[in-house]
């Protein structure tokens, strides 16, 4: 039991929840959709490297990037001056299980007996 709640307190914020309102909210604009797919490119960068494939100042970036660590789909290490952004894939796959795999499931089970179906056994 220790061990899963230090695995989770690691993932998510230890005394809350994942909150996927949080998650969907900070989904739900381009900018921040954005800054995940540039972590995701190359993880670790600075808020100066994010900035630079981004058309807006420092500042709505960082209220960007705030957002996105309120939902626990980044994290932040400072190193020296610097403070490198990690995504966190970890609410993105509670959103996956919770929202799109049930879905998935079913479709994928229909396209497997119709395949069956159509080929024969």
């Amino acid at each position: 039991m220790q061990l899963n709640t230090c695995i989770i307190g690691f993932m998510t914020n230890a005394t809350e929840p994942m909150d996927t309102d949080k998650v969907f909210k900070a989904l739900g604009d381009p900018t921040r959709r954005r800054l995940l797919d540039l972590l995701v490119e190359r993880n670790g960068q600075t808020l100066g490297q994010l900035c630079e494939n981004l058309d807006m100042a420092r500042q709505s970036a960082t209220q960007h990037l705030g957002i996105l660590e309120d939902a626990n789909l980044i994290s932040t290490v400072k190193r020296g001056r610097e403070k490198l952004h990690f995504i966190n894939p970890v609410p993105l796959h509670g959103v996956y299980v919770r929202w799109v795999q049930k879905f998935e499931q079913h479709r994928l089970a229909l396209l497997h007996d119709l395949k069956q179906e159509l080929e024969g056994d």
